[in-house]
């Protein structure tokens, strides 16, 4: 896309910024079992697409040629695509927004009906202590250094997952199929990445951290419950000093927080 996109050919992609808008892109696709929506090629074609998700994240996308529709019904689709995609997007990082995210915990409490136990890990993640970064630098500076954490943890998510802000500095990523364990690692990962961040050119010695909680989905969660004990973990983490992972444990488990 990328390759296309600087040799004007291939998708129509109506943004200033590529990058902006392949983390926009990535950050709801493949999240869900099926979609399909109209897109608009270069040299005057246009195609409808569907994308097929399993279980493992592999996708099957289908295009059929609809360019002999007429322009206006293409025209009304494509507009009805664009607000579904700014309905589900954080407008200031371009990541997945509350609403999509929300979705995506309910996904992954759904029962299999198959043996498979359902679930995953859901974490919470939050900037230290943001605040003082507004008060600080100033409101315009805390908004690059969002997007910069978005970016970055966007980068280190699996397709499976699903990644986005719910408000302020506070940001979920969802983890199908994953145990306490495996979901540490990932967020280990993602905590060495941004300890090496340097995101304001004005002010090279500038470095920002952040806290997660972690908890593991059981059967008996709703969205609402699973999301409360994440956030009560991400609250023993600030507790513990911040810039680190606690984690829940859950019954017959063992799991401990790393800094």
């Amino acid at each position: 896309m990328r390759r296309n996109f600087h040799a004007k050919r291939g998708t129509v992609i109506h943004a200033k910024d590529f990058e902006e808008w392949l983390i926009s892109t990535q950050s709801r696709r493949g999240k869900i079992g099926f979609r399909a929506f109209e897109t608009e090629c270069i040299d005057g074609r246009c195609l409808w697409m569907t994308e097929t998700v399993d279980k493992d994240g592999w996708m099957l996308c289908v295009a059929n040629d609809v360019t002999c529709l007429k322009a206006k019904t293409r025209s009304v689709r494509r507009d009805r695509d664009l607000a579904i995609k700014a309905s589900y997007t954080d407008e200031l990082t371009g990541v997945a927004n509350r609403r999509f995210v929300s979705a995506r915990i309910e996904d992954m409490l759904q029962p299999k009906g198959n043996g498979e136990p359902p679930l995953g890990c859901l974490c919470v993640l939050d900037i230290d202590p943001f605040k003082s970064i507004n008060d600080q630098y100033g409101h315009h500076t805390g908004d690059l250094v969002l997007r910069d954490f978005a970016r970055r943890i966007h980068d280190l998510v699996r397709r499976t997952d699903c990644f986005g802000r719910i408000g302020g500095e506070e940001f979920v990523l969802t983890l199908p199929g994953t145990s306490c364990g495996q979901a540490q690692l990932i967020v280990e990962r993602m905590l060495a990445s941004v300890r090496k961040a340097r995101p304001l050119q004005d002010h090279p010695g500038f470095r920002y951290t952040f806290s997660a909680g972690i908890a593991a989905a059981q059967l008996a969660d709703t969205a609402i419950s699973l999301y409360a004990r994440a956030d009560r973990a991400l609250y023993m983490a600030k507790l513990g000093g911040r810039d680190r992972i606690h984690t829940e444990e859950p019954p017959g488990h063992q799991c401990t927080g790393t800094a």
